[in-house]
């Protein structure tokens, strides 16, 4: 496709009027250039395209397979028919399968019926569909059919197919291109009309007139941008960040807020029991310590308070204190059935099942937040204070406190909602856990011990201008403990009940300032996001889970958890953590400042480049019989250079020292903003004015016995302004890159290295219609770009912000 961008049909159309007029030789050469030109466009689109096939490589999801007994992870394209297939909430189904055991089983089919809502899938042999989404439940299922045989794949659609819209930076950049291209048009048909009316010479005014359309088109703009977001979603990707989207990489440098999950994100999400406390006989076991019969019903019942199979890391390390200190006794109860188990609800924090012991009788188990036990046991003020104490002094310890409760003996229900029933073991179970009477046993403290490199990554993003909020289901008192850890500033801390109770303009203004957000669920989340943003925030959030989701979309950048993540939130999101670490979020964000800063850097160097030579382009236009000093060829060549300056040299340039004290950039910041044309400017007009100096200055085109007339002298002109051009492109390199960077060296040495080139070989010359230059043209073209790089360069300085304090 690169053949019909305008640059190209340009050149094309240059090399047909040069055989119309009977100069093949230049046509030749022009065509030449555009086989370069489609050759290096072809070399950048293969990189970009390479990154973004190593980024759909990463980003495809993981399927839970067990084969020939082996539990692995495997990539979707790696499934076999016969493989089963795991099922639990929040992933997408990798395949065609059937039902090989299912435990109240949903699935979400949207994708592919059209159908709202989730459908029951427990029979075994029932098919299940690739693209399904498992809304709730769990189960395993046998591969039918994989890839291509699946029907999702006969239908051609796939996730990972959907393309994203274009970037803003993307839409700009077109939208100035076109702009452009029409502005090329209108003057390259003034200039033709012009000089074929003064001249009569047709062909020779609509090579001229192409020769102008050349000049103003900043072809490079687009695939600058392009190659730009492809490779630094890439080199996100290798510092353990993926970016979805192209878009994500542009995003980072935006962001004013980092909403962050504590739990394995700031913290190992490494829970262990450190403390058991009994109620009301405030009974104090530390880990480490023997595990005696005081605190032995405290965590049998924790465990009966606990899902089987648990996934919480909490529950898992409820469990692994109870293996190890109660395992073989008569404390645990694997052969109990259960009857019914009551989830947390927005209303009340606890989790609750019921179990049928070994004699038939209803035993009754809770564990949740301190506030909303005492609530269940229906405590009166004074000892649900005392209760609500005790739990604080835990938490103020930095420990996540679970209060545990047990139903009364015989699990009796509330005699005023169930005055007919004394006990609850006649009929079924009651739909509310409210009906039974419960009593407090104590409480379980643990702790998730906060990374190490969290302060100073933190400390970091505050640098670079950058909040960060920590959101959690804990306590405020642990909360505020675990942020004094991470080093977040003071603050008030707000909570779900926060969240839920304020008006949307009071909560805007509260989390505008808040810190810490504790004990919210993650359904809330998405009011957060809604919250900050109301404030002015630019928000990246963080979320695992099938109910983040919401959040993760509305979210300015939407982060998902690579590892803990479900499927349904990586396609939610625009970056997926692969290592769940906070740190790497950070990281992140001082690499798409990088991308950004390189960019603009390579824009203004494009800026910069293009003016002179469109100037020169112009000359004709203002100056009517004056003839074309950049011919189509030459313009070319320096296509040729400016396309690997901006896309290579600029690209792999390291970041600035001081890239993260700096603010964020503004989410709606044009594409070239202030800084930007004002850098460009300077440099384009002081090169600009050097080449008019040397068309200008008789000396400098003086031969050896006196001033060459008519051909000789245009093209002795021609050589000095293309060789100033090729120098100053190259010193253009090294004021907008990093002059201690040797990738700076590199790019600034093409032009020099070309123009050597041209000295060094005679025909090179004769076919670029260009003239040998004596040692004193040669002298007059160093100093002239040398002293219009040393201008630019010092006016920069100059107007550098801070840089008249720096000198004062």
């Amino acid at each position: 496709m690169s053949l019909l961008e305008p640059t190209n049909l340009l050149l094309l159309a240059c090399a047909l009027i040069y055989g119309l007029i009977g100069e093949p030789v230049d046509g030749a050469i022009l065509l030449v250039f555009v086989v370069a030109i489609v050759l290096l466009d072809a070399v950048q689109q293969r990189r970009s395209s390479r990154a973004l096939a190593e980024l759909a490589r990463l980003s495809a999801p993981l399927a839970h397979v067990r084969r020939a007994g082996q539990d692995l992870e495997l990539p979707a394209g790696q499934l076999r028919v016969g493989d089963l297939l795991r099922l639990e909430e929040g992933d997408r189904v990798a395949a065609d399968a059937a039902i090989r055991e299912a435990v109240g089983l949903w699935l979400d089919e949207s994708l592919l019926t059209g159908e709202s809502l989730p459908v029951a899938r427990t029979q075994p042999g029932e098919r299940i569909l690739a693209g399904s989404l498992v809304a709730s439940g769990r189960g395993w299922a046998e591969v039918v059919a994989v890839a291509e045989a699946t029907e999702l794949g006969q239908l051609g659609r796939s996730l990972t197919a959907v393309q994203p819209p274009p970037t803003r930076l993307q839409r700009q950049a077109r939208r100035l291109t076109g702009r452009l291209t029409l502005l090329a048009l209108g003057l390259c048909a003034a200039l033709a009309l012009v000089q074929g009316a003064l001249s009569g010479d047709w062909p020779q005014a609509l090579l001229a007139a192409l020769a102008l359309a050349l000049a103003v088109l900043p072809n490079e703009i687009p695939v600058v941008l392009a190659l730009f977001l492809a490779l630094g979603a890439l080199r996100l990707a290798r510092i353990g960040v993926l970016a979805r989207w192209p878009a994500a990489v542009e995003s980072l440098g935006s962001a004013t807020v980092l909403a962050v999950d504590k739990t394995g994100t700031l913290t190992e999400n490494r829970m262990a029991v450190q403390q058991l406390l009994t109620w009301p006989e405030r009974q104090r076991w530390q880990a480490g310590s023997p595990l005696e019969e005081p605190w032995h019903r405290l965590l049998e019942l924790a465990v009966l308070a606990s899902r089987g199979d648990p996934v919480d890391a909490m529950e898992l390390a409820i469990q692994r204190l109870a293996t190890a200190q109660l395992g073989g006794s008569e404390h645990l109860h694997p052969d109990w059935p259960l009857e019914r188990d009551y989830p947390l609800q927005s209303d009340l924090l606890v989790f609750s099942q019921l179990w049928r012991d070994g004699v038939g009788a209803w035993q009754l188990a809770a564990k949740g937040a301190p506030e909303a036990i005492a609530d269940l046991c229906h405590l009166e003020p004074g000892p649900a204070a005392e209760l609500l104490a005790a739990a604080d002094g835990l938490a103020r310890q930095g420990l996540r406190v679970l209060a545990v409760a047990c139903g009364l003996e015989g699990a009796p229900l509330h005699p005023e909602l169930h005055p007919q029933r004394a006990t609850g073991t006649a009929g079924q179970p009651p739909e509310q856990v409210h009906d039974f009477l419960f009593e407090p046993l104590g409480f379980i403290a643990l702790a998730d011990p906060l990374r190490p490199d969290v302060p100073a990554a933190i400390a970091t993003a505050q640098a670079a201008g950058v909040r960060v909020v920590m959101i959690t289901g804990d306590g405020p008192a642990t909360a505020r403990a675990i942020a004094d850890q991470a080093g977040l500033p003071a603050g008030a801390v707000l909570s779900g009940a926060d969240l839920a109770s304020l008006a949307p303009g009071r909560l805007a203004a509260a989390a505008a300032t808040a810190p810490v957000f504790a004990r919210v669920m993650p359904q809330q989340k998405l009011q957060l996001v809604r919250a900050l943003q109301a404030a002015g925030e630019v928000v990246a959030m963080t979320g695992d889970g099938v109910n983040d989701a919401p959040a993760l979309k509305a979210a300015d950048i939407g982060v998902a958890m690579g590892q803990r993540g479900t499927a349904v939130a990586r396609e939610s999101a625009d970056l997926v953590l692969l290592h769940d670490t906070f740190s790497d979020l950070v990281r992140a964000l001082a690499l798409g400042r990088r991308v950004e800063a390189n960019l603009h850097r390579a824009l203004a160097y494009t800026l910069a480049v293009h003016l002179p030579i469109a100037v020169l382009g112009l000359v004709p236009l203002l100056l009517p019989g004056q003839p074309l000093i950049l011919l189509p060829v030459h313009i070319a060549l320096l296509h040729l250079v400016i396309d690997p300056a901006c896309t290579v040299v600029f690209e792999a340039l390291p970041g600035a020292a001081g890239l993260l004290r700096q603010p964020p950039r503004r989410p709606d910041a044009p594409l070239f903003g202030p800084a930007t044309w004002h850098r460009a400017l300077i440099q384009g007009a002081l090169v600009t004015l050097a080449a008019l100096a040397l068309l200008a200055w008789p000396a400098a085109t003086g031969l050896a016995g006196g001033l060459p007339g008519g051909a000789e002298a245009v093209a002795v002109q021609r050589s000095l302004v293309f060789a100033l051009l090729l120098v100053a492109g190259g010193g253009l390199v090294w004021l907008n890159g990093d002059p201690r960077s040797p990738i700076t060296a590199l790019g600034a040495g093409l032009g020099l290295g070309l123009w050597l080139l041209l000295l060094a070989l005679p025909g090179l010359q004769r076919l670029l219609s260009l003239a040998p230059l004596a040692g004193p043209q040669i002298l007059a073209v160093l100093l002239s770009a040398a002293l219009a790089l040393l201008l630019a360069g010092e006016i920069q300085r100059r107007l550098r912000p801070g840089a008249a304090a720096s000198s004062a």
